[in-house]
């Protein structure tokens, strides 16, 4: 079951960001909005490939992904709104504003495509809605172990109302938007112990006490299985004809996910949704992208000499 839960996988992003270096932006572009987003892009080459992180990761999540497909082609991973360096976004944080802001960022900073779009966990929601935006585009998706939509509800339905629920993350995240409100608060304060992580860089420590930071962690969890859910439902067979890879991690102390499993189920449903589709169990935790880079970047580099033959 535990890879039934894989967006608990991700529940704190100090945790993730805490493995990962990060503490300069990349390039801050600016939103119509006057708002900053920040990329990383590296390498030359088309098409370009996007990485859009999970719920509670910024662009530095990619940091051993990024080099690997940089030798083959240009590559982008950005930050999404309140995270990294980016700027707090407007609410609601749902999918919708989410592949809004990841089009304007991309017209803003003059990148252009075509796109192969890689997303982790609940990134792969908000890739399929990018995707929906850039239709002609976006050459291929590659999901890195997804969270599909109304996932919550589709594993309760499988195992009762007390399964899968995504409470505990949002009494954490709440907790902490809670406690960094009434300003004053250090990244040092023991009242923020579940919040801040020691081992995070100085500029991580900082955005952790910003009460915008958990604001739009707390509307991300809200959305996801919500409104994000029906607005990936409403994109229907748009993006059938896309070539799609299906990652999805098995325990990395075990066998693997059960072949009958539910999350093999769901991720067997999510790339039927595609014409031409390729899915893989990769022995990996959630996180694979730090456990198997190497898988990750191979699916994002056959898609893009995929789409540069003739």
């Amino acid at each position: 079951m535990v890879a039934v839960l894989a967006l608990a996988a991700v529940a704190s992003g100090a945790a993730l960001m805490s493995r990962t270096p990060g503490s300069q932006p990349g390039r801050l572009v600016t939103l119509p909005d006057h708002r900053k987003l920040n990329f990383r892009c590296s390498g030359e080459g088309s098409p370009t490939v996007l990485l859009e992180a999970g719920f509670g990761a910024s662009s530095t999540a990619w940091y051993k992904v990024a080099p690997l497909v940089a030798a083959v082609t240009r590559v982008c991973a950005y930050d999404r709104a309140g995270y990294g360096f980016s700027d707090p976004g407007p609410i609601p944080r749902d999918g919708a504003a989410i592949a809004r802001d990841l089009d304007a960022g991309l017209t803003a900073a003059h990148i252009d495509g075509p796109f192969v779009v890689v997303g982790h966990s609940a990134g792969g929601l908000y890739a399929r809605l990018f995707a929906a935006r850039r239709r002609d585009q976006v050459v291929g998706l590659v999901f890195v172990d997804s969270s599909v939509e109304h996932q919550t509800q589709r594993l309760q339905a499988l195992y009762g109302p007390n399964v899968a629920g995504l409470e505990s993350m949002q009494r954490r995240v709440l907790e902490c938007q809670q406690l960094t409100s009434g300003g004053h608060r250090t990244a040092d304060d023991p009242a923020l112990k579940d919040c801040v992580s020691p081992k995070d860089d100085a500029h991580q420590r900082q955005i952790a006490t910003r009460p915008e930071t958990w604001r739009a962690q707390v509307s991300e969890l809200d959305n996801l299985f919500t409104s994000t859910s029906d607005e990936v439902d409403r994109i229907g067979p748009l993006l059938q004809d896309i070539p799609a890879v299906v990652l999805t991690a098995g325990d990395a102390d075990g066998p693997g996910v059960p072949p009958n499993g539910p999350w093999q189920a769901f991720h067997a449903q999510l790339a039927a949704s595609f014409h031409k589709s390729e899915r893989k169990v990769v022995k990996s935790s959630h996180l694979m992208m730090l456990d198997r880079p190497e898988v990750v970047a191979d699916a994002a580099v056959g898609l893009v000499k995929a789409a540069r033959k003739p």
